[in-house]
């Protein structure tokens, strides 16, 4: 009522006139001349996202990370060549020497040393050793003497290196590690699919910012014109001062509504170009798809497709076999520890460069055997080994109860998906008969058989019907692709989305 009042001072004090002046001056900025527009469909918004959106970079460029960890893994187990040299040591220093005649004294030297040494190493992940074939070369000389050179040569030395904890780090390294990759492209694959569900946000909140500066403009144009009719009865007596009121509030709100809807949809289609990384000047204009998918998910294939192709099954077996693996290290240090070292080679010394790598040859023998064992630790191996335990005790229920949220938040999804096209299907129908209702009302209206009142209730209707078509629209496209990004299947085509990966991976 306090509003009411309101206007209906602004109606006496002020002239009409100065009412439809602005009207006329209604102003809204032109877009710019430089503007690109290009019309674009969802689908054809999902794939400009896959290929240049930062999102998509830094999905694909998190999946380079994790092959290349993986090829390391596999390069871990191939042989390794590599050079190891000191070109230049220098030793100048007092140290202690014995003499049948002086018995125990002092002596200050001074050496200049140089070596080099060319080996191969292979890591052996079936006991865990290391067997390695290494050549190299020492030259040492006593700088208060340039006569006194010597070289040291060990043409060939063979040798074999092996822990006898018990832990092996590539056996569980060989169970681990391709899981970890095959996990990591089960990832990628569902970043690609919540991307398509962010397009989906960004496409529909353009799509409902443009319907509603549509709903803005059309109620804008119907308030004028009703306005108008309203006046012109209010001067003959079948229109009341209030229903006059609510008519010229209708019409201010609508110009505001207006005002807010472009400020919204250039918004929205900032956003919308933001993220697909284009430039400032290129616009989206959204082609709504009316048609949707006849599908229907079967639960039990969609918690069989989940099972198999999920990233998160993969993490709950990593997470039981990385537990497995923490015992088994745990108790490798804390018990007994013994190392082998086996090493057979020739070798030979010389004063000569020329005879260092002559024969004859002298044997290079080697085998060390070393162990450490824990005596008295007052009970800090027992209580890391337990420790351990409980962690995998721990991690066990926790991938059990995980496990089971996992299938009963899928299954309850599968329910919702499936109940989407109906809803689409309804709302479409629901937005129909709203607006044959509105422009019935507004046909009475316009032969004064109905008031202001019931208008405004029947344009009310049409405008919420129109905006839950869309919102049923955009719901349904993402229970969609959330299907697609659980089950990572394409549930149109029948088949995995693994099978498109390498494809993907080309075209980014």
């Amino acid at each position: 009522m306090n509003t009411k009042i309101v206007l209906l001072f602004i109606i006496l004090f002020c002239p009409f006139g100065w009412l439809n002046a602005q009207e006329n001056n209604f102003y809204f900025p032109d877009e710019e001349e430089d503007v690109v527009k290009i019309k674009m469909s969802l689908e054809e918004v999902i794939n400009l996202a896959h290929q240049q959106s930062l999102y998509s970079f830094r999905a694909k460029n998190m999946y380079l990370a994790r092959y290349w960890e993986f090829r390391s893994y596999k390069a871990d187990r191939l042989p390794i060549l590599s050079l190891d040299a000191t070109p230049v040591n220098y030793d100048r220093s007092v140290v202690s020497r014995f003499d049948e005649n002086q018995g125990e004294y002092f002596d200050q030297r001074s050496y200049l040393t140089s070596n080099a040494s060319l080996s191969i190493r292979q890591n052996v992940p079936l006991t865990g050793g290391v067997f390695d074939i290494t050549s190299s070369l020492t030259r040492s000389q006593n700088l208060e003497n340039d006569e006194d050179i010597q070289y040291a040569s060990v043409p060939v030395s063979v040798g074999f290196s092996q822990p006898l904890n018990g832990y092996n780090r590539f056996k569980w390294e060989a169970r681990i590690e391709p899981l970890k990759f095959e996990k990591a492209k089960r990832d990628y694959l569902q970043s690609l699919e919540s991307i398509a569900i962010q397009a989906t946000d960004f496409f529909f909140s353009q799509v409902t910012a443009e319907i509603n500066l549509k709903i803005a403009e059309t109620n804008y144009s119907n308030a004028d014109t009703l306005y108008n009719i309203g006046r012109g009865r209010f001067e003959i007596g079948t229109v009341t001062q209030d229903e006059l009121l609510d008519l010229e509030l209708g019409l201010l709100n609508a110009q505001m509504a207006v005002t807010r809807a472009k400020i919204d949809l250039k918004q929205a289609q900032a956003a919308l170009s933001s993220f697909l990384a284009l430039e400032d000047n290129v616009v989206i204009e959204c082609v709504v798809p009316d048609d949707i998918p006849q599908l229907k998910i079967d639960p039990q294939k969609a918690l069989m497709l989940a099972i198999e192709n999920n990233p998160e099954i993969l993490e709950f077996q990593q997470d039981l076999l990385e537990a497995e693996q923490n015992i088994a290290e745990v108790r490798s240090q804390s018990g007994l520890s013994a190392n082998i070292r086996a090493n057979f080679g020739i070798n030979k010394n010389a004063d000569d460069f020329g005879t260092v790598y002559g024969s004859p040859f002298e044997d290079q023998q080697q085998v060390r055997v070393s162990f450490s064992v824990p005596i008295l630790d007052w009970g800090l191996r027992k209580g890391k080994i337990q420790m351990a335990r409980s962690n995998r005790e721990v991690t066990e229920a926790t991938v059990k109860q995980e496990r089971v949220d996992f299938e009963q938040e899928l299954l309850i999804s599968i329910m919702e998906f499936n109940m989407q096209e109906k809803q689409v299907a309804i709302s479409a129908k629901a937005d129909t008969i709203a607006q044959l209702g509105y422009d019935v009302t507004k046909q009475r209206f316009l032969i004064d058989k109905v008031d202001v009142i019931k208008l405004n209730s029947a344009r009310n209707s049409l405008d919420a019907a129109r905006r839950n078509y869309v919102s049923s629209l955009r719901q349904y496209w993402r229970s969609y692709f959330q299907m697609r990004q659980i089950t990572l299947y394409d549930f149109v085509e029948d088949k995995p989305l693994m099978e498109k990966l390498d494809d993907l991976l080309q075209k980014q």
